[in-house]
């Protein structure tokens, strides 16, 4: 969490204030910073009881803890849940209200400027290696992370020897006994890195709203601790075999499953289901074999089930709070999917991309930034994809539209799908279509640098139609936008790509608007030395019309409605207390449960049931609220109509673009690739010492490109000179 993560734009420092700042009463204000103080106070304490428990120190400190609180009705299991997991719980409950208190940003413009500055999530320090692009921020994170990993390696291992000189063992027996020793410490560090690896994978979570970090930057952060995690799992189970192995023991110690202690079969299990994730997830066999990777990493529920059973309630209970928040988050999204959706309109576009037209409720709010998980059931019941919005929330209420590049065996068949629908013999080819998000930015950071340079590869153009469309109305509505110079550079291979751009009419959506903005594109066809023949003629999509049957996208989203989101997490923790509570006082304790293995099964079983019952009767009861509001939305059928018969990509020509556009500078080169040494110069000579925000959506290659250009520039420049802030719109999943 960076120092302005809590709420404020990443975008936002004590050194540079935007051109729109939130206009609130000094009540509401108040209130919104004692719950930062409070949640940081929180955060602060729970990270340090985590950095120090490896030690003497932290280990004392969580044992008289535990001595004052396991008289509770919830045992030590319960003092260790306090400790480990109820910090994080917390913070997301006061995140609930820190998100009502916020409400709707509205912004007004401010006073008075100040001068541009660098702000660690936007300057890049790592642009080539393993991690990609890495921003001061993370590499800060990184750098507090292995050195955490180091001291509680040397604490452990210090511990380790201590322990070993109170027993006289020969060579060999404390050589076995050390290596089983450093594979429980291993284990046990594995746990801790497990508290933070479900957070980053809750998609419409509090806590990632909070901090204002999106899903598709936090699932960076979920592959580098699921390396780091299993390689210390890997390692705790390797130290172990090689210790029964020396003993003479390790089928017996593989197979057995203890009654009270640590049950080892489930491990063996939990650590092979791990396993599959880990090999299926790196890059190599993700890219090429996607699917493989997909269906394998549905095996979590094996992994963290047999891991409960492996190790018991009280030691799960140092991870449960973490996964219950993922628990939450999967229910909701797995109520929110269970909706089917219209698509209003599918068409095929020459170029070899589809779009589709997605029906959504008023209620439902997205941005400009904003991306859904897409699944189609005639293709695939398991698979979600995930693609960024190609339309603005200002061109409709009740509609949200995508861009899906042909490129895999899923979009393919989408593609068939869509064309064999456009056949008359062929028509009672469907699309049923089911939606997850819209998930992505809290604040809307492109509406914030009066500066803004969009760098796009290919369909990562997607995005930048979304945004482009959303400054062109706003500034026609008249609401705040600060965006004033805008650069867009796009690199495709082949000049079909081009009528891509041409969907905007800027002058429909606000006439004489480069009275407002100065608007340059800049487009590269890589791989083509000059126009092409075809250049001027028609290009006509391939269009299907779906039946329309009045069935929108599910607003059960973490994203959605603050209050009933947070209900839905304070219902379903308080729910789990009371359930947990009622076990211990009813079975546990007057039957004297005391198997450990069979403590683990109930504590995740009372997971789960509090959940789906008590989350479940708040999601019905905002599902019947919202179907409510729905009814009275006057508007939804003409805005729907609307929506059908305005087609986005009809016929396009090639030459439109500079011709639909007249007002904005267009300049397509042909044969050569962006040269962004020379942008980044003229750009700081022409705009001279402001703050630019550099938006990229595209390919590693090309994000990395853009990243050590920025560098190298903001760390050359001088003090009249253009400062850029890294922003990436980009992901691999």
């Amino acid at each position: 969490m960076g120092s302005n993560s809590l709420k404020n734009p990443l975008l936002f420092s004590d050194e540079v204030e935007p051109g729109y700042v939130k206009n609130s009463s000094f009540l509401k204000s108040s209130v919104k910073w004692g719950l930062k103080i409070v949640m940081w106070v929180i955060f602060i304490a729970w990270v340090g009881v985590i950095f120090l428990y490896p030690g003497e120190i932290g280990s004392q400190l969580v044992e008289k803890i535990i001595n004052a609180t396991n008289g509770s009705v919830f045992g030590t299991s319960g003092s260790l849940f306090l400790v480990f997991s109820a910090p994080i719980l917390l913070i997301a409950i006061l995140a609930v209200a820190h998100l009502i208190i916020s409400g709707e940003h509205v912004f007004e413009k401010s006073k008075s400027s100040k001068k541009p500055g660098f702000r660690l999530w936007t300057f890049p320090v790592l642009v080539d290696g393993p991690f990609g692009v890495v921003s001061a921020a993370e590499f800060i994170g990184i750098t507090l992370f292995v050195v955490f990993i180091i001291w509680a390696m040397y604490a452990y291992t210090l511990r380790n020897i201590s322990l070993l000189t109170l027993f006289d063992l020969s060579s060999s027996e404390t050589g076995r006994l050390m290596l089983e020793l450093t594979g429980l410490r291993c284990g046990m560090l594995g746990l801790l890195c497990l508290i933070f690896l479900f957070l980053p994978v809750s998609r419409g979570s509090l806590l990632l709203r909070l901090i204002d970090i999106p899903f598709e930057h936090a699932t960076r952060y979920h592959v580098w601790l699921g390396h780091l995690t299993m390689m210390l799992f890997t390692l705790h189970g390797l130290f172990y075999v090689i210790g029964w192995a020396m003993n003479g023991t390790l089928v017996k110690e593989l197979l057995e499953w203890k009654r009270v202690g640590i049950a080892n079969l489930p491990g063996v299990i939990s650590l092979i289901a791990g396993l599959f994730m880990w090999v299926t997830s790196l890059h190599p066999v993700r890219k090429d074999y996607f699917e493989l990777f997909f269906y394998t990493h549905q095996l979590y529920v094996v992994f963290i089930v047999f891991l409960a059973l492996h190790v018991g309630d009280f030691v799960f209970s140092i991870v449960a709070g973490a996964i219950f928040i993922f628990m939450l988050d999967r229910f909701l999204r797995f109520c929110q999917s269970r909706t089917k959706v219209d698509v209003l309109s599918a068409k095929c576009l020459p170029c070899g991309t589809v779009e589709l037209v997605l029906s959504k409720p008023r209620s439902l709010q997205y941005n400009a930034l904003s991306f859904i998980f897409l699944q189609v059931r005639e293709l695939s019941w398991l698979q979600w994809h995930p693609f960024s919005v190609s339309s603005s929330p200002l061109d409709g209420k009740h509609h949200l539209a995508i861009l899906i590049k042909v490129l895999g065996g899923w979009t393919a068949r989408l593609r068939d799908s869509i064309l064999s629908m456009s056949e008359p013999e062929l028509s009672k080819t469907t699309i049923t279509a089911s939606v997850e998000g819209p998930y992505g930015h809290e604040t809307p950071y492109h509406l914030m640098y009066e500066n803004l340079i969009l760098v796009a590869g290919g369909i990562g153009i997607s995005p930048f139609l979304a945004i482009l469309s959303d400054i062109l109305h706003r500034i026609n509505d008249g609401k705040p936008c600060l965006p004033r110079k805008i650069l867009v550079v796009w690199a495709v291979k082949k000049s079909d790509e081009l009528p891509l751009l041409s969907s905007i009419d800027m002058k429909s959506i606000c006439p004489f608007f480069s009275n407002k903005i100065n608007l340059e594109i800049d487009i590269y066809v890589t791989r083509e030395s000059g126009p092409s023949m075809e250049e001027g003629k028609v290009h006509v999509a391939s269009s299907s019309s779906c039946p329309f049957s009045g069935r929108s996208m599910s607003p059960l989203v973490g994203t959605g409605n603050d209050v009933w989101s947070g209900l839905y997490v304070i219902i379903s923790t308080v729910g789990f207390i009371i359930l947990m509570a009622l076990l211990r006082i009813f079975y546990i304790k007057p039957y004297n449960v005391s198997t450990w293995w069979y403590l683990g099964l109930l504590f995740i079983a009372c997971m789960v049931t509090s959940v789906v019952i008590f989350g479940g009767l708040v999601i019905g009861l905002w599902h019947l609220w919202d179907k409510k509001a729905s009814a009275n939305d006057k508007d939804e059928d003409i805005d729907r109509i609307k929506v059908e018969s305005t087609p986005s990509y009809g016929t396009v020509e090639d030459k439109d673009l500079t011709q639909n556009n007249p007002e904005s500078s267009t300049i397509i080169q042909y044969g050569t690739r962006p040269d962004f040494k020379e942008i980044f110069a003229s750009t700081s000579r022409k705009w001279g010492n402001v703050d630019v925000g550099v938006l990229v959506c595209g390919p590693p290659t090309l994000q990395s490109s853009v990243a050590k250009e920025i560098r190298s520039h903001n760390i050359r420049r001088q003090k009249h000179d253009t400062i850029f802030h890294f922003n990436s719109h980009s992901f691999d999943l």
